[in-house]
């Protein structure tokens, strides 16, 4: 509603600040997943399929990052994207659990791609873009699905051949770093307010509001259906899920999209 009060001008102006803060968020995720698919790469063997693959993925999650960061640079907005915190931990901790724990990383890799493809998939549906946006969303979207298809090839070769308590940590830990990621890209960012002045109790609102309640929840459909073909729904996980505010029934209503 404090929305609809605002002036045409003012209404643009966040919701042009709104798309450049999701944009930026996908710039920084695509910078570290790049670090993670590079380090996996140079650890491979000559004559690796494998290796030709993760370098044409990183062209062009690159090309996609130039994108992202042009529409940025063009709006003179000050878009951070992620959370101080996260900007300082991720680029120290990505190369590390790629090495360790690579279903942990392709995890996140999902975490990153899905909420943002279902999004954009979403407008592009809806149709009432900006040319130029909707133009980047369908770069965006046609490449990102050879992406999302390898991450979730690579999930179903490895988990199957992990030991039980490994994949007892993938299950629990894959909702709790949704609950982190999923609002990263879904959520409208606090610099509404420290930017444009928009209450606080407004972008708690609309934070809470049913429809961003499902809109987490819709994002991740993918994912949770993903889970429970690789067994790792589990009813410890399962109830991890739904403290984390990300379970549905994927078998009816809304996550059965």
């Amino acid at each position: 509603a404090w929305f609809q009060d605002q002036p045409p001008e003012v209404r643009s102006g966040l919701a042009l600040h709104r798309l450049c803060a999701a944009f930026k968020v996908g710039m920084q995720f695509e910078n570290l997943l790049q670090r993670g698919l590079l380090a996996h790469a140079f650890r491979l063997p000559n004559r690796s399929a494998e290796f030709r693959y993760l370098h044409h993925e990183v062209i062009e999650e690159s090309q996609h990052s130039l994108m992202f960061q042009e529409l940025v640079d063009r709006s003179g907005l000050p878009v951070r994207g992620m959370p101080w915190w996260l900007r300082t931990v991720a680029p120290l901790a990505v190369p590390v659990i790629q090495r360790l724990f690579p279903e942990q990383f392709f995890v996140l890799v999902l975490g990153g791609e899905d909420p943002v493809d279902h999004l954009q998939r979403r407008q592009l549906r809806e149709g009432a873009s900006h040319p130029l946006v909707e133009q980047i969303m369908r770069i965006h979207v046609t490449e990102e699905a050879r992406h999302i298809a390898f991450a979730r090839a690579y999930l179903k070769d490895l988990v199957p051949t992990l030991g039980r308590y490994r994949r007892h940590l993938l299950a629990v830990r894959t909702p709790v770093v949704l609950w982190i990621m999923v609002p990263l890209m879904v959520d409208p960012t606090h610099e509404l307010h420290t930017v444009h002045g928009v209450p606080r109790s407004v972008l708690a609102e609309a934070r809470r509001s049913p429809e961003a309640v499902q809109l987490r929840k819709d994002s991740v459909a993918k994912l949770r259906r993903l889970c429970r073909e690789l067994g790792l729904m589990t009813p410890v996980a399962r109830r991890v899920w739904a403290r984390c505010g990300l379970w549905d029934d994927d078998l009816g209503g809304h996550g059965a999209r």
